[in-house]
């Protein structure tokens, strides 16, 4: 494929994740994409697989940082009563928590899960797994939280913020995953938290693997820390 070519392909597809809010650096776009891909495919499914792979990177290290898509600073100062901030602002998710939910009642949901049980009304039910083996959709009562959840969020250049439904925001809870991208436009922060609602949140999805996973493994015992619950309780 001539350079030409290849240059074009790489323009579109740096054209096409910056109309999705990601726009690529061109280290990740040139060192890391385009020598895993074959430049004969055709371009919308380049563009595509490009979304997928920088939805599940470090933005740190794949989205460009500039004053005008980045968190305002001094962001997080409580003594700011309240600042409108336009965006776009790209960030992802470093944990959520649900505080409608007491810390006790979670740590005892996830140990029924631990335990193959969930619950239904007061009635508990054996879990067995079913044929969709792992890659079955139904979520465990546990994850079915209705909120609101409060989020720690962080944006390109490293900065981090706490996030706060005003009303459920859909694809806001504990069925995300660690490290997806949010895209947030006309918002409020309000004495240093940030203020979600529908009106002003794209879920775009995506993770980064190592962080969900040490998420979830560490997560019962995180709830059990701020619960003020001892190891064996």
């Amino acid at each position: 494929m001539a350079s030409g070519n290849a240059d074009e392909i790489a323009r579109s597809i740096s054209t096409f994740l910056s109309s999705k809010n990601v726009p690529p650096t061109q280290a990740w776009l040139q060192n890391t994409y385009l020598p895993s891909i074959r430049l004969t495919t055709p371009v919308v499914a380049l563009q595509k697989t490009a979304l997928f792979r920088i939805l599940n990177a470090d933005l740190k290290a794949s989205v460009v940082s500039s004053t005008a898509t980045l968190l305002p600073p001094n962001i997080t100062d409580p003594a700011v009563k309240d600042k409108q901030v336009r965006g776009p602002v790209t960030v992802q998710v470093l944990d959520v928590e649900d505080i409608g939910r007491s810390r006790w009642s979670q740590v005892e949901a996830l140990e029924a899960i631990e335990r193959g049980e969930t619950t239904k009304g007061r009635e508990v039910i054996r879990v067995v797994p079913d044929e969709n083996g792992p890659e079955s959709t139904s979520a465990p009562e546990e994850a079915k939280s209705s909120g609101p959840h409060k989020l720690q969020l962080q944006d390109a250049s490293g900065a981090q913020v706490y996030a706060m439904e005003l009303v459920p925001v859909k694809g806001v809870g504990l069925q995300m995953l660690i490290g997806a991208k949010l895209v947030l436009k006309d918002f409020t922060v309000a004495r240093g938290m940030l203020l979600l609602e529908p009106r002003n949140v794209e879920v775009l999805g995506g993770k980064v693997e190592l962080w969900d996973k040490k998420w979830r493994d560490e997560r019962k015992q995180r709830l059990k820390q701020k619960a003020g619950m001892r190891n064996g309780g």
